[in-house]
């Protein structure tokens, strides 16, 4: 039995017990009303019971609408709880505005930021990312395996923790800083990671460590190659050609020394001059150029060499679209490029071609390649080429390389090497 019968009940018992005495006082005056008094009483039960069942309903109704987000609903005027509901109904709106708009702050808040945002669940699926993972990535994430070794990386941590990956986007290598929270929100364990790219700190980095390197050598070595250069000028100027020697060899020798002297203090200098335009390399003029039309002026140049020593060129245009750079400062890198690989096939090479490609990559950017039929770079060549003063060649200086490098971060890309069968293959992306 019901609360809301039990009530009745107990009313309508109250009720009859009071029209019961009132019946035995008029049974004694009036015996002709008593049948008409039962007949009201029973009928004013009866409204009583339907009223307060249909306010009981359409408390019920109101509430579990309440409950279900429908704030439509509402009780009577005449309803004993309507000030009561109309309070709760009030504080339920203000706390779901409230974290309505709390959750619209948040969402922008990780559109408008700059960090890549995961949240993954205990299982590894993806609750949440924001935009930023894709333009950090190269693609929206779809699941931890297509992470590669990040994604191994990320199911593994069983505790907040902090590291570094590397992170291959399109042409381009980047560095990852990776950390991870955990966090258990209404009752379901969260793992919170966020990416950042740390390649440009590092790469800045790099080059004030070669900024200061570079003064270090121009203030010590440079200051005292230069006096020594004119001196043995000026000391071979200097030798009487009626100067006589008990051996007639002492004067030649004298005379080579003085000049071997000053032709490598001259080579030291040249040398010093060149890496200083690592450290100096002035910003990039950008103007809208023509990758196309930048290649071949570059070829051009080389028109003469590449008759003589009979190597084919190659040169194909996929994609023509304007970009943004410093046309003399790529001129270099190209002209650099294309001198290293005519030297690469100058040596036991019986297939000899050039091949110049200005293209997109999967990634959407355009790319200027530089490939030869030479002999190749080993894996160990690879991982230094880039660096300062490292050289396989027996006359290089090792700047080429490294200058042409710095160029192509400065225009917001990068010099990358890509194996082929044969040769090498190196290109200028740009960001």
């Amino acid at each position: 039995m019901s609360a809301n019968t039990k009530l009745s009940l107990l009313l309508a018992g109250v009720i009859l017990t009071a029209l019961g005495a009132q019946y035995s006082w008029y049974s004694l005056q009036l015996p002709a009303l008593t049948t008409g008094m039962v007949l009201v009483a029973l009928a004013c039960i009866c409204s009583i019971l339907v009223l307060f069942k249909r306010q009981s309903r359409q408390a019920q109704l109101a509430l579990k609408a309440l409950a279900n987000g429908d704030s439509s609903l509402g009780l009577p005027r005449n309803h004993p709880m309507r000030v009561q509901y109309n309070e709760v109904k009030e504080q339920i709106l203000q706390a779901r505005l409230a974290a309505e708009q709390q959750a619209q702050f948040m969402q922008t808040l990780l559109i408008h930021i700059d960090m890549a945002v995961l949240v993954f669940d205990a299982q590894g699926n993806i609750i949440e990312q924001n935009p930023a993972v894709a333009r950090l990535l190269g693609a929206p994430v779809k699941d931890l395996q297509s992470l590669a070794q990040l994604g191994e990386f990320i199911s593994e941590a069983q505790s907040q923790c902090q590291s570094t990956a590397l992170w291959q986007r399109g042409e381009q290598q980047d560095t990852l800083s990776i950390q991870i929270s955990l966090a258990t929100i209404q009752g379901q364990e969260l793992k919170i990671v966020t990416l950042q790219s740390i390649h440009e700190q590092l790469l800045l980095k790099e080059q004030q460590a070669y900024k200061r390197l570079t003064r270090v050598l121009t203030h010590e070595i440079a200051n005292s190659i230069t006096p020594l250069s004119s001196l043995a000028h000026t000391c071979t100027a200097l030798l009487p050609q009626g100067l006589s020697f008990t051996d007639s060899e002492d004067k030649e020798d004298l005379a080579l020394a003085l000049q071997t002297l000053h032709s490598r203090t001259e080579g030291l200098s040249a040398f010093i001059a060149r890496f200083r335009s690592i450290s100096n390399l002035p910003k990039p003029d950008l103007k809208a150029q023509s990758l196309a039309d930048v290649v071949t002026r570059c070829c051009a140049l080389f028109k003469t060499d590449l008759e003589q020593q009979h190597i084919a060129l190659k040169l194909q245009t996929h994609s023509d679209t304007l970009v943004m750079c410093d046309a003399q400062q790529i001129e270099q890198v190209l002209i650099n490029l294309i001198k290293n690989a005519i030297e690469a096939m100058s040596v036991n090479c019986a297939d000899k071609t050039l091949s110049m490609v200005v293209d997109k990559n999967s990634q959407g950017q355009l790319y200027i390649a530089v490939c030869d039929t030479g002999g190749g770079i080993s894996k160990q060549a690879q991982e230094m080429m880039f660096v300062p003063f490292f050289t396989t060649k027996q006359q290089g200086s090792g700047i080429g390389l490294a200058l042409s490098k710095q160029i192509m971060v400065s225009h917001g890309g990068d010099l990358t090497y890509h194996e082929q069968p044969q040769g090498a293959c190196l290109r200028c992306v740009f960001g």
